[in-house]
């Protein structure tokens, strides 16, 4: 399990509120585009990979009907399953979900130049 959220209200959280979860696995491009995503807003989430996790990965199955389709994710008691990356943003912002100082501009502009271009 891989946890990027701070420890819970201390003074040096910028805005504490709701956890959100990401259940992904290696090798989902859907997951990496999510994660990417909420990273670039600077969003705080808990990640579960659910193939290290088994109750993760129950969690998942629960919510999808027994299929273990991700990326998953969980804001209180709401659900979403595969969701468009923008979507989990908005989402996230408008349920005042914890949020950190999104990576600089040079980083994500170096990150795309190293990227492969299709």
């Amino acid at each position: 399990m891989s946890t990027s959220s701070p420890s819970p209200s201390s003074p040096s959280d910028p805005v504490a509120g709701p956890e959100l979860v990401v259940y992904w696995r290696p090798g989902c491009p859907f997951c990496g585009s999510l994660r990417r995503a909420l990273r670039r807003a600077g969003i705080e989430t808990t990640e579960i990979d659910i193939w290290q996790d088994p109750t993760g990965a129950a969690a998942v199955r629960a919510a999808t009907g027994g299929d273990e389709t991700v990326p998953t994710v969980r804001l209180g008691e709401t659900v979403m399953v595969n969701p468009a990356p923008r979507a989990v943003v908005s989402w996230a912002a408008a349920e005042g979900v914890a949020r950190h100082e999104p990576a600089p501009a040079w980083w994500r502009r170096w990150r795309r130049a190293e990227s492969p271009t299709p």
